[in-house]
């Protein structure tokens, strides 16, 4: 119990009041967490990119690694504990633009695109998120109260509600 890492294309869900899930250093990556309140299931997904098109058997592989993949598993494994997608809190984090100044990959611009086209397509709300910008952040998610806290520029901590 306490953290639990997701690491870079990496998903983590818990159903432990005493657990943590925290994400580190996300530049143009986005960072997705689902909260359910009533059965107090969380997840958090780190994905690098937005279409698992790019690499089809790197997303066999690793399907936390992009958007298209790693939203629908984030869910059914929160599904798996009792989570359910009407009760769901959705919240986001990062998509910057770093090392990109002239804004000519726009990868987190991509992902952040991705990810909204992804929940609009499934009816999803986005309740709050922390994006853009050009710092990287790392995120925490409370498996028992659902607070998603964010550390950005400077070392601030943010409470996303």
């Amino acid at each position: 119990m306490g953290d639990v890492v997701v690491g870079i294309a990496d998903l983590k869900v818990s159903h432990v009041e005493m657990d943590y899930l925290v994400t580190y250093a996300l530049g143009s990556c986005i960072a997705v967490a689902v909260y359910d309140p009533l059965v107090k299931v969380g997840g958090l997904l780190h994905y690098m990119l937005p279409d698992s098109t790019l690499d089809s058997e790197k997303a066999k592989e690793h399907p936390g690694m992009f958007a298209d993949t790693g939203i629908p598993l984030l869910f059914k494994s929160c599904y798996k504990l009792g989570a359910e997608k009407k009760r769901m809190i959705v919240k986001i984090a990062g998509g910057a633009r770093i090392m990109d100044d002239m804004n000519y990959f726009r990868i987190g611009q991509k992902n952040l695109t991705a990810v909204r086209r992804i929940f609009w397509k499934n009816n999803v709300l986005i309740d709050a998120e922390d994006t853009g910008e050009n710092y990287n952040r790392t995120v925490r998610l409370e498996i028992s109260t659902g607070r998603f806290l964010v550390k950005g520029l400077g070392g601030t901590v943010k409470e996303l509600k």
